[in-house]
């Protein structure tokens, strides 16, 4: 018993000697802001927070979520084509996919697939 508490004080001392030595040694700076923000946020962030966020910008990962999304429910229609009956299963591939089209149609015609406004 005694032996395991003084090899978890050992493990805690050790691994707090190693944060402080990474603390310690770790450059860090205003400059280095930059490096720690988010990869295309949007903003940048050596600037205002308070500045408008770009329309353009939200929309587009908007419609990335959504491919995203209906990416991962057309995946499980590829396994149930054989543990359902087909007209059923057909009927329903068919139907989310005419859905996907024409919610495709209307971000085209709303020229939201114009990548570059």
């Amino acid at each position: 018993m005694i032996m395991l508490m003084i090899l978890s004080m050992m493990m805690m001392m050790i691994s707090n000697l190693l944060m402080m030595i990474s603390f310690i040694i770790s450059k860090k700076s205003i400059l280095d802001r930059e490096k720690c923000s988010p990869f295309e946020c949007g903003f940048d962030p050596k600037c205002l927070a308070r500045i408008p966020f770009s329309l353009h910008f939200f929309l587009i990962s908007m419609i990335f979520l959504i491919f995203d999304v209906e990416i991962a429910l057309i995946f499980p229609l590829i396994p149930t084509f054989k543990m359902v009956n087909f007209f059923i299963w057909y009927k329903t591939s068919f139907f989310f996919i005419i859905m996907l089209l024409i919610g495709l149609y209307h971000e085209w015609n709303q020229n939201m697939l114009n990548w570059i406004n």
